[in-house]
């Protein structure tokens, strides 16, 4: 067996055994900022899905619409522009977030919990954009 073959496998029994079975359950700060971590990972995930039908939609609206005499650019580029800013914005913002316990132990948790929450917040502004574009 390959090294590398060996160190995947330990890392995954290694993530398996850190991996709480009920989050928060033990009030451990560790575990609290591991299952603040793993809610974020879903939130974005979910925004990953619906980024792809949204940039479809607006590829589709792209394709309706050509070409554009405005001079502005495309459905799909300024949801590009829009979403790098966004992200650019996010991380900033969640950061500035994490200073209330700066250097503490609980700094993790606080950046994560308000990355799912703007994540959240940003995956149904991303739907309510592909249902009113179509």
């Amino acid at each position: 067996m390959s090294l590398l073959v060996i160190l995947a496998l330990a890392q995954a029994v290694a993530a398996k055994v850190e991996r709480p079975t009920e989050c928060g359950s033990s009030g451990v700060q560790r575990e609290l900022n591991l299952c603040a971590e793993q809610e974020f990972l879903a939130a974005d995930a979910q925004l990953n899905a619906q980024w792809s039908l949204t940039a479809a939609a607006m590829r589709r609206a792209d394709r309706a619409s050509e070409p554009h005499t405005d001079g502005r650019p495309g459905y799909f580029d300024q949801l590009l522009a829009g979403q790098r800013a966004w992200l650019a914005f996010r991380d900033a913002h969640c950061t500035s977030e994490g200073y209330h316990a700066r250097g503490g132990s609980m700094q993790p948790m606080l950046v994560s919990g308000c990355k799912e929450t703007l994540t959240r917040e940003r995956t149904a502004q991303l739907r309510a954009l592909a249902n009113e574009t179509g």
